[in-house]
């Protein structure tokens, strides 16, 4: 069978008469009369015209790629107000009121779900962190103290709660403060995971994915790369101890009131009703109470009295008494008087699991998905909500207010701004994770910018800080000192931070870095889980198992690996800048294995894993065929959009394509949409 079998037909004569003509007159204008000729001749003959490329001419119309990372206009599909008349814009302002307090519904459960889920990780991991803080040998590592902080305040989804056991450790002479500042570095890497966790909620749409990732990562990259640069010279120096030593002995502290609790007033109410901790239970594991091992984190009774009473007890004769006058004789025992604690309970709590008889870890768990469930849920309602409601004249006014700076002179003030309302915020909410996470699917959707969404974190860490600061006003007179330098030490660590990577605009690398990995996992969307996993849990865990065996072996592995590390780095830098400053053979990386420098190997292996459980799942729903018919449609209009060197080559395109419609679904993963 010949390959075009469509020549002898009138219709496709009529295509190759007109590209005849015109490559005649194409040949006449260039003076290349044997080649037209030739043309003309194979015209004539109803033969195949060679075509002449317009890729050039393509190339020069095409419009430009839009930036991922622009602000996306959310446009206003609906009736303009000027053209609705009354009884329209009663219904329209009802509609908006309506979605207002859905609005403020759907948050006030997002948050209330935050507390749930950081109860139920202390459920299920908070014995295990109180024995952690244990081994004091490890403690006085500071590299181990660092990833112990991070371990532990993922474990317990709250860096207040680590915060809290590290004062307990200090007051009891267990740790030092100088011991315990790597602790609250890690502590602050550690309460970054929930925003991380959140963005992921955004996964449905690429672009969206993009922003979010970026938003919520730009506040790891921000603590681990203030950690990096930081905890050498807390180690060498220990500026944060003896600045924070000299502030706390200049002031002569007293005991004061409690810290206010602006957003628990608000989240207690409901949260009780579910679950209540005892969180003193974890400080006394922490603090090598054996006694409280085996009790349970949930509390049983809310209402409780304690008396302490002097009653008689005997005690041994080889004891000491503490004091002649209070201890006699009769016959064979010796009397004492002591202090006996008595606790008295009188009102049981009211949340579900009071009367439960279900182990922690079985209550931690049931918390876990109904939390994740939960904060999913309204993470998606807020977004859609969102989508509805910030669209047109109200977008444009919110994206002016948040991401426009100021004129020339005062152009850096609006992120000192930015800043200062994040701290004010993240003080009202009284938790940089509810703030953070707050912001994520709005950067998501692209009201706030990457660029101002840094300055709002970093007064997030900052706002966090001020809070326990309050808190450790409000200790008792034991733990006073220690817990308001250790609220110093993070407090002044974060302004560090601040110091050295905002100020001057190249050294803000959090944001170069987030909209980095922020690419990455818009192509593979799987390196995220893949990111949060490394970062937070397997990376933590491995530098914790090294320092157990010792400084030398530590040092052994971890020195040539972030030397390796740092050379990549450079190297990387120096091919995307100067490559010919390089070697030849490092210009690129191309001399190691392909699964070495690039995703694209481990994509496919786990698109197909994932492709081949979907097949055997789901292979025969009729969803899983409408989404089949669906791509095929999609790749069928892109493949129209292809250009080609012959005017028949589109014609057979087309039929070839009504023929075998299932080509193209089967094989929609393999389209190449180029210009050839």
């Amino acid at each position: 069978m010949a390959p075009w079998p469509e020549v002898e037909k009138p219709e496709t004569n009529n295509y190759i008469g007109d590209s005849s003509k015109q490559n005649q007159n194409m040949a006449g204008k260039e003076g290349e009369n044997h080649k037209g000729s030739n043309v003309a001749s194979l015209g004539n003959k109803g033969e195949i015209q060679p075509a002449f490329s317009t890729i050039a001419l393509i190339d020069e119309t095409r419009p430009e790629e839009e930036d991922p990372w622009a602000l996306p206009e959310l446009q206003d599909t609906g009736v303009k107000w000027s053209e609705l008349d009354r009884k329209g814009k009663i219904i329209r302002v009802l509609y908006g009121i309506g979605k207002f307090i859905m609005l403020l519904g759907l948050l006030y459960m997002f948050v209330c779900s935050l507390d749930v889920l950081s109860s139920a990780f202390q459920l299920v991991g908070g014995k295990a962190a109180g024995d952690i803080f244990q081994d004091d040998s490890v403690l006085s590592n500071p590299v181990a103290g660092l990833v112990i902080g991070v371990l532990v305040t993922v474990m317990v989804q709250s860096s207040s709660t680590s915060s809290s056991i590290v004062v307990s450790m200090v007051s009891s002479t267990l740790l030092t403060v100088r011991s315990a500042i790597p602790i609250i570095m890690g502590a602050n890497i550690g309460t970054s995971v929930t925003n991380t966790i959140v963005a992921l909620m955004q996964a449905g749409d690429r672009n969206e994915f993009r922003r979010a990732f970026a938003g919520a990562t730009i506040h790891d990259f921000f603590n681990w790369l203030a950690v990096f640069a930081l905890l050498p010279i807390e180690v060498i120096s220990g500026y944060l101890y003896h600045l924070t030593n000299v502030i706390v002995e200049s002031f002569h502290l007293e005991s004061g009131e409690d810290a206010p609790e602006l957003l628990k007033v608000i989240t207690d109410p409901f949260t009780k009703l579910i679950i209540e901790l005892d969180k003193s239970v974890i400080n006394a594991i922490a603090t090598n109470d054996e006694s409280a091992k085996n009790k349970s984190l949930v509390k049983i009774w809310c209402v409780t009295e304690t008396n302490v009473t002097q009653q008689n007890v005997t005690i041994p004769p080889s004891e000491n008494c503490t004091s002649p006058d209070s201890c006699w004789t009769e016959g064979n025992l010796t009397w004492t008087l002591k202090n006996i604690t008595e606790t008295e309970y009188i009102s049981k709590c009211q949340h579900l699991f009071a009367n439960s008889d279900l182990p922690d870890l079985g209550i931690g768990l049931i918390l876990l998905a109904l939390s994740l469930l939960v904060l999913c849920s309204c993470l998606v309602m807020i977004v859609k909500l969102l989508n509805s409601v910030l669209k047109g004249q109200v977008a444009s006014v919110i994206k002016k207010t948040i991401n426009t700076d100021f004129p020339f002179p005062f152009t850096w003030l609006a992120g000192y701004l930015a800043m200062l309302a994040g701290a004010g915020m993240t003080f009202v909410v009284q938790s940089s994770s509810v703030f953070t996470s707050a912001i994520t699917p709005l950067v998501g959707i692209g009201v706030i910018s990457i660029e101002r969404s840094y300055p709002l974190t970093l007064g997030a860490n900052i706002g966090t800080t001020t809070t326990a600061i309050l808190a450790a006003l409000a200790s008792p007179g034991s733990t006073l000192k220690y817990s308001l330098q250790i609220a110093l030490c993070h407090f002044f660590f974060n302004v560090s931070g601040i110091i050295l990577f905002y100020p001057l605009p190249f050294t803000r690398l959090p944001i170069r870095m987030s909209k980095t990995l922020g690419n990455i996992t818009a192509k593979y969307r799987w390196f995220a889980i893949f990111y949060l996993l490394i970062c937070f849990f397997l990376l933590p865990l491995f530098v914790f198992g090294l320092s157990l065996a010792g400084w030398p072996v530590l040092l052994g592995v971890c020195l040539p690996l972030f030397a390796l590390f740092i050379a990549v780095i450079v190297i990387n830098i120096m091919q995307s800048k100067r490559p010919h400053s390089l070697p030849e053979k490092l210009q690129n990386w191309d001399f190691l294995p392909i699964w070495c420098h690039s995703l694209e190997p481990w994509d496919n292996i786990i698109m197909s894993s994932l492709a081949f459980c979907g097949k055997h799942c789901c292979g025969f729903c009729k969803c899983c065929k409408v989404n089949a018919e669906q791509e095929g449609a999609k790749d069928k209009q892109l493949k129209t959009m292809e250009v080609y060197e012959n005017t028949l080559a589109m014609a057979d395109e087309e039929r070839g394509g009504r023929r075998a419609p299932s080509v193209a679904c089967v094989e929609k993963t393999g389209t190449n949409n180029t210009a050839l």
